[in-house]
């Protein structure tokens, strides 16, 4: 019997209580991973109520039950130190880790011109935050291995950010900014960390889950015994796929994926160039190479929420 793609290998997922965290944990155990699930499990999903173990020890006892290897992590990744004992717990349990997939994630939405302080505090510290402590920690982690190894080891970083941030999103200034500053996170951290063996790969899922309710409300539902196009089922293979040694030359790069389609996303080109005919620009030279480039062009070039997705309300 030929091994699995991820036997042998060691995994944290974060916010892998439900939705999208869970299918990809499921998946990465399913791939041959020993997987530590990480959930706060409070039950709100703008970060409200009392935190619970029960999502993280529920995904955990499934992956278990079904012939994995699984342990729950309650602790908030937001919280720097909380990080760096999720990682610690994965290196004492199974002797090293060698996958990270950064999920956890809250929602705030508000207009810019009503968003609080703490609205947009928050969720930047949970998306943006969140990734950099797990990420920190296990980069000195395959840093040192590295070192004591003498050449590369292995290491896959899957982080999540969101189209949101592509295309705009009227309601989420603090969500746009932040799943942007994750991608800003990855490239960094793929070129830091390429020469120790380690990869790091962002994806921008497009999944019916408790965050997204909202989102997808009124979108055509799956008609009996078929899969939901929007079903996190549709993401986990993607992440199970970068988190494997065949994606060993997958690194620094954006993906959207969702029922049955993943996207490679180009990094952003020059549209149009301008060039002084004198030592410097002037307003109106400016004035006169710019404003007609614009003329003919819709006031707001994002995409329209049903453009983007690729979906028809139902």
């Amino acid at each position: 019997m030929a091994a699995l793609p991820l036997e042998g290998l060691s995994a944290i997922v974060t916010g892998a209580g439900r939705g999208l965290g869970r299918a990809e944990a499921l998946e990465l155990a399913r791939l041959g991973a020993a997987v530590v699930v990480n959930d706060f499990g409070q039950p709100g999903r703008d970060g409200s109520g009392q935190a619970s173990k029960g999502p993280a020890e529920e995904v955990a006892a499934e992956i278990r039950a079904a012939g994995g290897q699984a342990i729950a992590h309650t602790g908030d990744v937001a919280d720097h130190q909380q990080a760096g004992d999720l990682v610690q717990l994965a290196i004492d349990t199974y002797g090293k880790l060698d996958i990270l997939v950064n999920n956890a994630g809250i929602l705030r939405d508000r207009m810019i011109f009503s968003m609080s302080e703490a609205e947009w505090d928050s969720v930047i510290h949970v998306h943006l935050k969140g990734h950099f402590n797990t990420t920190h920690f296990a980069a000195a982690h395959w840093r040192e291995r590295s070192k004591a190894a003498g050449g590369p080891v292995y290491g896959r970083i899957v982080n999540t950010s969101s189209e949101a941030f592509l295309a705009g999103s009227a309601g989420q200034p603090n969500y746009a900014a932040a799943k942007g500053g994750i991608v800003g996170l990855t490239t960094s951290t793929a070129l830091a960390l390429g020469k120790y063996g380690v990869t790091a790969n962002a994806i921008c899922p497009r999944a019916r889950t408790r965050m997204t309710e909202d989102v997808f409300a009124g979108f055509a539902e799956p008609g009996e015994g078929q899969l939901d196009p929007l079903a996190p089922e549709h993401v986990s293979p993607l992440v199970g796929y970068l988190a494997s040694p065949a994606a060993a030359k997958v690194n620094g790069q954006l993906l959207v994926v969702h029922g049955g389609m993943v996207a490679i996303v180009e990094r952003p080109r020059v549209a149009a160039k301008f060039d002084t005919a004198k030592e410097a620009f002037s307003y109106e030279e400016l004035d006169e190479l710019i404003s007609p480039y614009y003329e003919d062009r819709p006031p707001n070039e994002t995409f329209a929420a049903a453009e983007v997705l690729g979906l028809k309300r139902g």
